[in-house]
């Protein structure tokens, strides 16, 4: 049996009982470690778990699925993902492969920001289209999240923006040359993401994203506990807030839609950088009802 195991998002005691059954029953068991990161190095989980874990980094899950499946169709094997397995493509896409090879699979499910986003207030079922923000270069500024956001703005629904995370990433020039050298990881945070939206909302103008008028929550290790943050204000507000109001990494942004519910602007004030100005956002731009 091949098992995708959800690992949630915290810490290694977020797994589920199943899903460590399935763990200690495996005579091989991959850690995914590149499209989202746990709050704990790999040897806290290796201790819970009773396993020695491999980190299957984005070369081995995109380009040697072979290896990760080896097996698989006569012992169990188990590649653990942070969040919930089917929070990437990447995942689908092994699971497919396995499904070629007449592999039994089993997903065990588990929390992840698609569902926990719900933290800051919103409701889920108020949310458009989940967008990826990348980190710019001088040469490469994507801008079709722009468009996606605009679509359940346009809507009223608000939008899950996930911040970009570069890890075992080569330079342009280390690429090029074949080098195996890899950059040091990095982490999008909330300001430089509210940076590039401005940015893009400069060249677009359609007013999606003015940063005086449109509210956007911030959160950082959701599920963390005592590390979690979530702030809440105007694009500008935040922008202007010190880094270190954030937390640490990973990082979320949400979007705030127009058909934003007065319960929905209460609750979230109680993270906002200046609730008298959150309430009139929400009151004179968005056309909440409030008391």
């Amino acid at each position: 049996m091949f098992y995708i195991i959800g690992l949630g998002l915290c810490d290694e005691k977020d797994i589920t009982v199943r899903g460590l059954e399935a763990v200690k029953g495996s005579s091989r068991v991959y850690l995914e470690a590149y499209t989202s990161i746990l709050m704990v190095q790999k040897e806290r989980l290796e201790a819970f778990y009773g396993k020695e874990l491999i980190i299957a980094d984005r070369d081995m899950v995109e380009t040697q699925s072979d290896e990760i499946l080896r097996d698989a169709d006569k012992e169990d094997i188990s590649l653990l993902v942070v969040g919930d397995p089917y929070g990437a493509t990447t995942h689908t896409d092994i699971v497919l492969r396995a499904r070629a090879l007449n592999i039994p699979t089993r997903v065990i499910h588990n929390a992840s920001i698609m569902n926990a986003v719900g933290a800051c207030g919103l409701q889920l079922y108020n949310f458009g289209q989940t967008v990826s923000l990348v980190f710019f270069t001088e040469t490469w500024r994507p801008d079709s999240f722009y468009d996606r956001i605009k679509e359940n703005a346009d809507l009223g629904m608000h939008t899950l923006v996930l911040l970009d995370i570069k890890v075992k990433e080569q330079s342009e020039e280390n690429l090029a040359r074949g080098r195996k050298i890899y950059e040091p990881p990095r982490y999008m945070s909330i300001p430089q993401a509210v940076s590039q939206l401005v940015e893009v909302e400069e060249k677009r103008r359609s007013g999606t994203l003015a940063p005086d008028s449109t509210l956007a929550i911030g959160l950082s290790r959701v599920g963390g506990g005592s590390e979690e943050r979530i702030v809440a204000g105007t694009l500008a507000e935040l922008l202007a807030q010190p880094p270190e109001v954030f937390g640490e990494p990973l990082h979320s942004l949400v979007i705030v839609g127009k058909r934003i519910h007065h319960l929905e602007v209460e609750y979230a004030e109680s993270f906002a950088v200046n609730r008298e100005t959150w309430r009139d956002v929400a009151r004179r731009v968005y056309g909440c009802a409030l008391d």
